[in-house]
């Protein structure tokens, strides 16, 4: 089973929300913004369920904890809330909820930038795109590979789908350095396709699918070690 295959499997437990939500396991087509615009508090908090978990994860990409993820998520809402109207359908309604928290939370990390010792910094942002994804003493002289991925066949799927193991999946996710764990947590758990991720990260497609490649491959190989 591939790494993506398991998100795409696998109901990820969701950040507690200030709203009850319904538990959705794909992405639906976007709410009415009519009953949006028109005050509808279901809507609303539906909207809310579903999105919250994921804009938690990506606020913590650049954020220093949970506290600061949760105001850069509320003020991302408070907007989302004062410029509906303007919403003109460009893009999904998910894209644009999104696309304002990135500017919410990157404004919030350059003022947090100012304040933080830089070696912090540094630990968040740290990582490299380059050098081998994946350990080179894994292949043979032929180039071939002497320790292929597992496929994970013998592993029971009540495992693999278990509260435990999805808890070692977000751990993974979130030692990935920021610019990796972006790209996961957008493709993998808001479940965007690879051409709004290049637009609301403004990075090209192959940008794109480097750091989706390199998270993937180090997620893997600590769910390999936590299977094994």
């Amino acid at each position: 089973m591939s790494v993506s295959l398991f998100f795409r499997r696998t109901p990820w437990p969701e950040e507690r929300s200030p709203y009850p939500g319904p538990r959705v396991v794909r992405d639906p087509i976007d709410p009415d913004l009519e009953a949006l615009r028109s005050g509808n508090e279901a809507a609303f908090e539906a909207l809310i369920g579903r999105y919250h978990g994921p804009m938690m994860r990506l606020a913590m990409t650049y954020l220093r904890d949970r506290s600061a993820a949760e105001d850069a998520v509320q003020e991302t809402w408070l907007t989302c809330l004062k410029t509906l109207d303007r919403f003109e359908g460009r893009s999904s309604l998910k894209t644009w909820i999104f696309g304002i928290l990135l500017n919410v939370a990157r404004s919030r990390r350059r003022k947090e930038s100012r304040i933080l010792p830089f070696t912090s910094l540094f630990r968040r942002d740290g990582g490299s795109d380059r050098g081998p994804t994946v350990d080179p003493h894994r292949f043979g002289n032929d180039g071939m590979w002497s320790t292929p991925p597992d496929s994970w066949s013998n592993v029971p799927e009540s495992r693999l789908l278990d509260r435990e193991t999805v808890g070692k999946v977000k751990s993974a996710i979130e030692t990935l350095p920021a610019k990796q764990r972006e790209v996961v947590i957008l493709r993998d758990v808001a479940g965007f396709e690879a051409d709004e991720v290049c637009a609301l990260l403004s990075i090209s497609q192959a940008n794109q699918r480097v750091r989706l490649h390199r998270g993937r491959a180090s997620v893997r190989k600590l769910l390999e070690e936590y299977l094994r």
